[in-house]
């Protein structure tokens, strides 16, 4: 399996009087830190340092550990602002069948390689490092997340990517999903990506399951994100969607991430606290499809953060979760910030590289009250935003400096992505 973590230099880097917060203990100390490149690269706090070093002024300012986005669709890069469909859609379906389907029926190789590019960036300047990715393009398959993952190598993120397997599409859309997440996780670290219950069968479903064992990994896929994938799933299988996966085996993998998990039932939500399986929430994508919240209750502990495509922001998705879920199960800014840090223990757990210790990230971040280990939390959920985020070092190596990137031109990416996004339109 290559190492899927951009690559480093040798060369150590130090940031001198840095503001560090732990991200798991929340404590705070102030001195300073050198940072270790590589995908096993650490931090450490050292007396002094040394004459000539490569180091970084802080001045105090607050030191953190970077976010990564546990659940994202990096094509709809493209989509914002383009025109609405002929007829405005009435249900979710109707979203997918009008909106999403139709555009990711139009991407080519190059409209990938360019979205890429350009959510990486965006991504890598709200403080994100790494990047779990749910892709689909029916009609250009082969060697699209290779694509993917040097676009967002070479702007300095690393990536957990999967392709999604459906059956809507037919049998030969469906035989090129499968080589091609073949082919991926033969070389890559990556998920198994399937779309939803009600576009996959139990034949593709079982080829799914097929992969994530010879590969050692798990399931990425929808789930219940709408009432009527549980619909299908009660009017086909005679169950409930959880169930069905969790009698396929995907429940049991450590690695297996359930996207939104909104429509449950308690027999569910037991059943998703007691497995092995992981939860991404997209309060901000859910809220702009109307499809309603997810309620954590009975599977808290298993709860990361995505953005679903509508971002590469984690900090504007602890907010929305925040919001989003107050009518709900009522969450507390600390418990918004334990699904904002989950996805490292997913990441560690599963064994996946690219998200260590020396992925961080050096905030502008001056308020008007004091912070303690007792009330960073709500500083993160009420006022933290990417506008404060100045630096970013993923895996020891800065890739944002001064809030622009710093391996990569941004204008020229964006002025590809705008060509990029235009061509899309027009195939619309």
């Amino acid at each position: 399996m290559r190492n899927t973590a951009p690559n480093q230099s040798d060369e150590a880097l130090y940031l001198a009087d840095a503001g560090y917060i732990d991200s798991d203990s929340l404590e705070m100390h102030r001195g300073h830190l050198v940072v270790t490149p590589g995908d096993d690269g650490s931090i450490e706090f050292i007396d002094a340092i040394p004459e000539g070093a490569k180091r970084i002024e802080c001045a105090g300012r607050i030191v953190t550990r970077s976010f990564a986005v546990a659940h994202h669709h990096i094509y709809s890069c493209l989509a914002r602002g383009m025109p609405p469909p002929g007829e405005a859609p009435e249900s979710f379906v109707e979203i997918l069948e009008r909106i999403w389907w139709n555009l990711d029926r139009k991407l080519d190789l190059e409209m990938i390689r360019v979205s890429a590019l350009a959510a990486g960036v965006e991504a890598a300047k709200c403080g994100t490092t790494l990047i779990i990715d749910h892709h689909a393009s029916p009609n250009t398959v082969s060697g699209c997340l290779s694509t993917i993952a040097e676009s967002l190598e070479r702007v300095g993120l690393s990536h957990v990517l999967c392709y999604e397997l459906s059956d809507r599409d037919g049998p030969a859309s469906r035989k090129a999903g499968l080589e091609e997440t073949r082919e991926f996780l033969q070389a890559h670290q990556g998920l198994v990506g399937l779309h939803a219950s009600f576009t996959v069968s139990d034949a593709l479903l079982d080829q799914a399951m097929e992969l994530a064992h010879e590969y050692e990994t798990g399931i990425h896929v929808h789930v219940a994100e709408a009432e009527s994938d549980q619909e299908h799933c009660l009017a086909t299988y005679g169950m409930r969607c959880v169930e069905r996966f969790a009698r396929a085996g995907a429940l049991d993998m450590s690695r297996t991430i359930l996207a939104h998990c909104i429509h449950l039932d308690e027999s569910e939500r037991e059943r998703l606290g007691s497995s092995q399986a992981w939860v991404s929430q997209q309060a901000e994508s859910n809220l702009n499809n109307g499809v309603g919240v997810c309620d954590a209750r009975g599977f808290e502990e298993k709860m990361m953060l995505g953005t679903d495509g509508m971002n590469g922001d984690c900090l504007a998705a602890a907010r929305a979760s925040f919001l989003a879920g107050q009518a709900l199960d009522a969450p507390t800014p600390l418990a918004i910030y334990r699904r904002l840090r989950r996805v490292h223990e997913y990441l560690a757990g599963a064994g996946f590289v690219g998200d260590g210790p020396n992925n961080l990230v050096l905030l502008n971040y001056d308020p008007p009250t004091p912070i303690t280990k007792d009330n960073w939390p709500a500083h993160v959920v009420y006022a933290l935003n990417r506008s404060h985020v100045d630096t970013v070092i993923s895996n020891g190596r800065v890739i944002v400096s001064g809030g622009r990137s710093t391996l990569v031109d941004e204008q020229e990416i964006m002025s590809m992505a705008r060509e990029q996004a235009s061509r899309l339109w027009s195939r619309l």
